[in-house]
């Protein structure tokens, strides 16, 4: 049986935004850099999970959690209760040489970089306060685990909390062996702290856009590139040769319309526009009239997504 994930981990919105405008438009340096760095950071994120995943039922294991206590906001990117302690993980997808010098990181050019045990510990200190201010006392273990197999820290300190790539599966088995069964207790801790997650609203590193200037058309699934029209049913990426069901394809490009322009209103025209190489908007409609609301009438008229619960 695998480890009891409560909480599925998400490609953050951040990171949804700048791939989609990284197809659309010409970032700058600076923007693609942190496109580029979110998307690693998400990658390191989501190779730990497939290692922690394949444990068995004693690991409850909460992903990407978000808090605010007393004013200040920090973010676990994995957390693990087992038997009497929680594991607090910090993962970082670090590639290339670093060193460790008078409780200082440095890359190997000489250039000092930020000390992630501080933020280790910053995060341990808070997570600890918030569980003491909602009656858990449980012992706190805090990591940082190092999840790329071609980084290297020369002089790391002996007694730091450290897990690297080929020390994760002997650390992660060994905490399955020494666990207990997961209890009512734990997923009572779990459920508590998922109550004080918060969803992160504040993106940082978005430049700013119009409609107007961005390209036009369907990104792929896979590789985020425009597609093309292989027939008025399927779609192809010319870039990673994935096809999609046209339908489906414009379904989903609804969705990055709104992620991007949450406050403009969906229409048939607009959505026309948008898709670009889906020249009947006769389908686009019926795909909107199938699957959303309509509201208003003439040039009011827009769609709003249609209530799960009333389909």
């Amino acid at each position: 049986m695998e480890g009891f994930i409560i909480k599925i981990r998400k490609e953050p919105t951040e990171l949804k935004m700048l791939k989609l405008l990284n197809s659309r438009t010409s970032l700058s340096a600076k923007d693609k850099n942190n496109y580029h760095y979110l998307e690693k950071g998400f990658d390191g994120e989501k190779k730990f999970d497939a290692v922690i995943g394949n444990s068995s039922d004693c690991l409850l294991i909460i992903p990407d959690l978000l808090f605010e206590y007393q004013n200040t906001t920090f973010q676990i990117d994995s957390l693990v209760i087992a038997k009497e302690e929680i594991y607090l993980f910090e993962i970082k997808n670090n590639e290339r040489d670093h060193y460790f010098k008078d409780d200082n990181w440095y890359l190997l050019s000489g250039k000092e970089i930020k000390n992630p045990l501080l933020q280790l510990k910053r995060s341990e200190s808070l997570l600890r306060r918030l569980l003491q201010s909602l009656g858990f006392q449980l012992p706190i273990k805090a990591y940082l685990v190092f999840v790329n197999p071609h980084f290297f820290l020369y002089q790391a300190p002996m007694k730091a909390p450290i897990i690297f790539h080929p020390q994760l599966k002997h650390f992660i088995d060994d905490l399955k062996a020494t666990s207990l069964k997961i209890t009512d207790g734990h997923v009572n801790i779990a459920k508590k702290l998922l109550s004080h997650h918060i969803e992160e609203t504040t993106f940082h590193y978005i430049p700013e856009y119009t409609f107007e200037q961005l390209k036009k058309g369907i990104t792929c699934v896979k590789c985020a590139s425009l597609m093309k029209a292989l027939s008025l049913q399927s779609l192809a990426c010319e870039k990673c040769g994935i096809k999609e069901d046209t339908e489906t394809a414009i379904l989903r490009s609804i969705d990055e319309f709104q992620l991007l322009f949450p406050d403009r209103k969906i229409t048939t025209t607009g959505i026309h526009e948008w898709c670009e190489i889906i020249h009947s908007k006769k389908m686009i409609r019926r795909i909107l009239f199938e699957n959303y609301t309509l509201q208003g009438y003439g040039r009011s008229a827009h769609y709003v997504r249609k209530n799960k619960n009333t389909q």
